[in-house]
């Protein structure tokens, strides 16, 4: 036990050293877990320092993230692509190394993680994932686990209850998580808030617990044994350890939990525990222990290679599928066929373009929570993934839509699987912090928001989104597509579908909109923004179900002599992103501008024009009230709107 103790003893005093330098951190976790820590990474965690992106790796998320200093120590130690140097650059510009982990699967990094139980809840969707691929794959090429280290925090947060209670109801036999039960918070003791039986709220839920003294590295070995035999429950190990441990004087209080821990209290900790090097110094045998450690999952990797080889070899059909999940090719979608004038609201052009999709992509799984016959979200050639069918392609969430937010993002940040999850637009604020998580993580996740305005109708202002669109287009990175029509349906679809590098949202209405005569051209609909009808007098841009109140808006001002362009912008971010001269071509700058979109005005602002602007939208909560009432209350009708330009620009004129 001499080296594995000397490891955790390393970890703890790259954490101390690290944290002491950037004077910033949080040095008590990486302490509290080391001996955790280093038996699971060297005895039972299957990774590939030299390839960290191999398919079937274990994955590792290290939820409760303001200890990144242990994962980093850890990486460094694994023979990860973190050096000396970039522990010594710990919290600072430019560092590999920043305060909370930033995703990087090339060091071997799996997600972001700091907001306390995204991680718990991602890790969740990642071993769905695993399921489902095991399924399709057979376990010769999908067999691994995925572990996590969460924290009291963690489980305080309602999307880790959430997430908890799908994992057991899913029976996610491959998932493991390591509590870090050392009863302290920023505040102080846990129990100044915090005092139920999670052992009890777990097993309820349908997992496996098991109890074990964290620094006991044995025990910890034992039971992480027994966790990973149990293959019909998730399991949480409970382990109770102290935070900060080996520091002197701020073992188990909340001193050592957020900010160094001083000069003194290391060099005390350090004599306590026979430390002898400079800081930054790793031992020799550290290193070799950790890379005869790591050479188990690099002869795995081996073995899983050559499994592959043999099995693509005996069957193209096979390799053929994989490469369908793993690297598929963009897809072109046909816009849903309805005659022209027809009104049809564009949660069933979705629910239509979703159908043909799915046939193009077998690595496409989604739901809802649990609204999937309002979202049109079903994928109806397939059967519901459950503990009984892991090939099911429908996932239920349930009403959970914190933890469907971070499920989805950890189902496509595994790899293999492309995932969207549903809901209505005003419940997106449940889903927030993940939304927001998976734009700063880059990961392709697909939202489908219905019912998108206030236009709902009946169910009142509770859930009539007023303010989400423009509140969600302030995330960077979030693409938001609203479209007008069943051609930009099927673009939105392609928009997200063809994405790597950040989340799409699809917002869609429950009420119908018209089908037009003529089609839009698909590549303009793909620049995000473009001419619908030209005019040389003003232009009406508007967005989603005000397009067609754009449109007859500008039949009716031909009526005042007033020649309207309309413009649809059915994605103000890809708009924004093409080059002046086609922006400047589709608003001219030297005419007024007129926005309509039933939300909040602000934001609108951006597109005002040295000639003039006006923004009509809805800055004020809905009502109770059929739809059609709401619009012409609200004055989004046609004739509504055309009256009031029509009146703004004779003032402008007079």
């Amino acid at each position: 036990m001499h080296v594995e103790r000397l490891a955790a003893d390393t970890l703890r005093v790259l954490a101390m050293d690290a944290v002491q330098k950037a004077n910033s951190g949080h040095p008590g976790m990486p302490m509290g877990m080391a001996d955790l820590a280093v038996v699971l990474w060297t005895r039972f965690l299957r990774v590939d320092p030299d390839d960290p992106r191999w398919p079937d790796r274990d994955r590792f998320v290290l939820s409760n993230g303001h200890g990144s200093m242990l994962l980093y120590g850890l990486l460094h130690l694994a023979g990860f692509d973190v050096t000396i140097d970039d522990l010594k650059a710990f919290r600072q510009w430019g560092s590999p190394t920043p305060g909370h982990p930033e995703r990087d699967p090339a060091r071997g990094i799996e997600m972001t993680t700091g907001p306390l139980g995204q991680g718990f809840a991602t890790g969740v969707g990642m071993a769905v994932a695993e399921e489902r691929l095991r399924a399709v794959f057979g376990p010769g090429l999908v067999d691994h686990r995925v572990y996590a280290f969460v924290s009291d925090g963690d489980l305080m947060e309602g999307v880790a209850g959430e997430a908890a209670s799908l994992a057991g109801h899913l029976a996610l036999g491959r998932l493991v998580y390591l509590y870090d039960h050392n009863h302290i918070t920023i505040e102080g003791s846990t129990s100044l808030a915090f005092s139920e039986d999670v052992a009890a709220r777990f097993t309820a839920c349908g997992w496996h617990t098991l109890a074990v003294d964290g620094h006991d590295q044995a025990a910890v070995a034992e039971a992480l044994e027994v966790a990973i035999a149990e293959e019909e429950r998730p399991s949480l190990l409970i382990c109770h350890t102290h935070i900060g441990y080996g520091a002197p004087t701020k073992q188990d209080t909340a001193a050592a939990h957020g900010a160094p821990l001083g000069e003194e209290e290391i060099a005390r900790a350090k004599e306590l525990m026979g430390w002898e090097l400079p800081p930054f110094v790793v031992p020799d045998e550290v290193y070799e222990f950790f890379r005869r450690a790591m050479d188990r999952g690099r002869e795995a990797h081996r073995a899983w290679r050559e499994r592959r080889d043999a099995a693509f070899a005996a069957d193209p059909e096979l390799a053929a599928r994989w490469t369908a999940y793993h690297d598929p090719e963009p897809v072109r979608l046909s816009a849903p066929v309805h005659p022209p004038g027809t009104k049809v609201a564009t949660r069933k052009l979705s629910g239509e373009v979703l159908q043909e999709l799915a046939e193009l992509r077998p690595d496409l799984v989604g739901g809802s929570a649990d609204l999937a016959p309002s979202t049109n979200t079903i994928i109806r050639s397939a059967a519901s993934f459950s503990a009984e069918d892991r090939l099911g392609r429908n996932l239920h969430f349930g009403v959970r839509e914190h933890a469907m937010g971070a499920i989805v993002n950890g189902l496509t940040l595994h790899g293999g699987v492309r995932a969207y999850g549903a809901t209505f637009l005003v419940f997106s604020d449940y889903m927030r912090a993940a939304v927001r998580l998976g734009a700063l993580m880059e990961t392709p996740s697909v939202w489908v928001w219905t019912h998108d305005s206030v236009f709902l109708g009946e169910d009142g202002p509770t859930h009539q989104p007023v303010e989400h669109l423009m509140a969600l287009r302030g995330i960077p990175g979030l693409w938001v597509v609203r479209p007008a029509d069943p051609t930009e349906t099927a673009v939105a679809w392609e928009l997200a579908m063809n994405r790597e590098d950040g989340p799409t949202a699809i917002v869609l209405t429950r009420q119908g909109v018209p089908v037009p005569a003529t089609p839009p051209d698909e590549e303009l609909v793909r620049r995000g923004g473009y001419v619908r009808r030209d005019g040389g007098d003003v232009t009406l841009a508007a967005t989603g179900s005000e397009v067609a109140v754009a449109e007859e808006a500008a039949v009716r001002l031909d009526e005042h002599g007033v020649s309207a362009r309309v413009v649809s912008l059915p994605c103000l971010e890809l708009f924004d992103a093409q080059d002046e001269g086609y922006r400047r071509g589709v608003l001219p700058p030297d005419r007024p501008i007129v926005t309509l979109e039933a939300g909040i005005t602000r934001g609108w602002e951006r597109y005002a024009t040295p000639a003039g602007a006006l923004h009509l939208g809805i800055d004020h909560f809905g009502a109770s009230a059929p739809w059609e009432v709401i619009a012409a209350e609200f004055g989004f009708t046609g004739e509504a709107v055309a009256d009031r330009v029509a009146e703004w620009l004779e003032r402008r004129w007079s």
